[in-house]
């Protein structure tokens, strides 16, 4: 049966709480607070790491709910590009990604009274070689800022890639068929259906 418990989204992100509600789901947002740091490297299992963090922050505050968090690194070879802290960083950023192929990871995590759900979501994404006017440009539109690897693709930023194989809503940070998929787990339901779970 479907779960009776509330969902929290435990994210400030615009970004994510548009994509969930678009699933059809009712639910709060509590930013977790939690700090975003980790020493470990590897940018698929750091993904899942601070996902996990997240949503095991919020979950400690709100026992009785369905918790979703989820956390997005780029990463270009060895080097994880966080959010740019000036335009200068952003411009420096998107230097390392011209014309390159790197990965988007997001680690999504569900934890609910029931148990816990979690998987990572990889999307390769290649941009066009990029002119300098370009990438002045871009920087300077601050739409970058708040965003892993300094850019969007539900924006201007969509015109500096050329190419994505996987889910392109990995890249947004919000991984739809994974949620889905993990929400499902937990028994809550997506798109107002109301699925046995016999």
């Amino acid at each position: 049966m479907a779960t009776e418990f509330p969902v929290v989204l435990a994210s400030g992100s615009p970004r994510r709480r548009e994509l969930l509600g678009n699933l059809g789901v009712a639910f709060e947002v509590v930013v977790s607070g939690e700090a975003e740091d980790s020493a470990e490297s590897d940018p698929a299992r750091l993904a899942g790491e601070l996902a996990d963090l997240k949503a095991r922050a919020v979950a400690a505050q709100r026992p009785d709910a369905v918790v979703v968090a989820a956390d997005t690194v780029v990463a270009q070879g060895a080097l994880l590009l966080a959010k740019p802290e000036s335009t200068e960083e952003n411009v420096a950023f998107l230097r390392e990604l011209s014309g390159r192929t790197h990965q988007v990871y997001t680690g999504v995590s569900v934890i609910s009274p029931a148990g816990r759900w979690s998987g990572v979501e990889r999307t390769d994404v290649t941009f066009r070689p990029l002119t300098d006017a370009e990438m002045s440009y871009y920087a300077a539109t601050g739409e970058g800022l708040d965003k892993a690897g300094g850019y969007g693709l539900q924006g201007v930023g969509m015109a500096l890639v050329q190419r994505l194989d996987g889910d392109s809503s990995n890249v947004i940070g919000f991984p739809l068929a994974l949620v889905i998929r993990l929400l499902r787990g937990a028994g809550v339901a997506v798109f107002g259906e109301m699925e046995s779970r016999e």
